[in-house]
């Protein structure tokens, strides 16, 4: 069994390396022809979109909605979404978090919200905005694109969606994402997890219920992949996870999604004068530096991931930390 597992082992080098698409300017999905090798890049994506009744019947206004949300934030639009579980595995790598690094997760002032304590094991919950960002800078966002997912390929996410239904009035569309981080991710799977749904509403003003339920829904999340790990024997060394919400007012329908698509990265995100690897050690303020980007226009959305859930409290220090510290006194 040691040696099975010791035989899956791709180091991150490998992955990276092995992650590179056919397309100079276009990232492709995992498993299309042309890659460099067996690796993959997982992305995450959180986004809502509203679109008028006006002149749409039932159908085209979940078309029109649903494609708002992958326009919307980090661009990956015109795409054939393929539905996939929910894993970052051995030959995965995570945008943000092993590669080109959020600046924040590199130089570690990325505070956690809260402490998870489930089955022995206790876990960091980090606000997954970084991470989100980190993707709409590789793809760009629908006025400024980089390196999105070339127009009609098939590309593999994690996903889940949420239409609202213009019948029961007026209301929030929220969609959520979690990501536990294996300890060993030489022979364990990172696991994501998706929500999406509805909170009816009667004012865009009248949020606190809205955020003591997704933060309670957080909570249940990150609770449940502890305990998914506790019953695998894989540790998880931290989770990040974050939502986003917007209100629908009358005579709107409204969708959010979900989602962590698997990709291979253009050529030309590759930074010139060596490996793709080499992305390994850059933060995503390095990479894009690397590669001359000029800035992105601020993103600007009712209900930002991370921040919000943020609100609900100041971190809170672990138990176990509090010990040790009077065992050192």
């Amino acid at each position: 069994m040691e040696k099975s597992r010791a035989d899956l082992a791709m180091p991150l080098p490998v992955v990276v390396d092995g992650a590179v698409g056919p397309d100079s300017n276009y990232c492709v999905g995992y498993l299309n022809p042309g890659a460099s090798g067996y690796g993959y890049i997982s992305t995450l994506k959180l986004s809502t979109g509203i679109v008028s009744l006006a002149g749409l019947d039932p159908g085209t206004e979940g078309i029109v909605s649903y494609d708002r949300c992958e326009k919307n934030d980090a661009y990956i639009g015109q795409i054939n979404m393929l539905t996939a579980s929910s894993f970052c595995g051995v030959n995965g790598a995570v945008w943000g978090y092993h590669l080109a690094t959020a600046d924040e997760i590199k130089n570690g002032t990325l505070a956690p919200m809260f402490y998870q304590n489930e089955g022995g094991m206790e876990v960091p919950v980090y606000p997954v905005r970084p991470l989100l960002d980190c993707a709409t800078r590789l793809f760009g966002v629908a006025e400024q694109r980089r390196f999105p997912p070339m127009p009609g390929a098939h590309v593999i996410c994690a996903n889940k969606n949420y239409t609202s239904d213009p019948s029961k009035g007026t209301g929030f569309v929220w969609a959520a994402i979690a990501l536990a981080i294996a300890d060993d991710r030489e022979s364990e799977a990172n696991l994501f997890i998706e929500d999406a749904g509805w909170a009816p509403s009667t004012s865009r003003i009248r949020i606190q219920p809205l955020l003591k339920f997704l933060n309670g829904s957080l909570h249940a999340v990150t609770k449940s992949m502890v305990l998914c790990g506790v019953d695998q024997n894989v540790k998880y060394s931290k989770i990040f996870a974050g939502f986003v919400y917007q209100f629908v007012p009358k005579g709107y329908v409204g969708c959010s999604l979900t989602c962590a698509p698997y990709v291979l990265l253009a050529k030309n995100a590759i930074p010139p004068g060596g490996p793709p690897s080499n992305i390994l050690k850059m933060t995503i303020t390095d990479w894009e530096k690397s590669l001359g980007l000029p800035p992105l226009p601020p993103l600007v959305r009712e209900g930002e991931s991370g921040n919000t859930v943020g609100e609900a409290g100041k971190p809170v220090k672990p138990p176990a930390a509090k010990k040790k510290a009077k065992k050192k006194k």
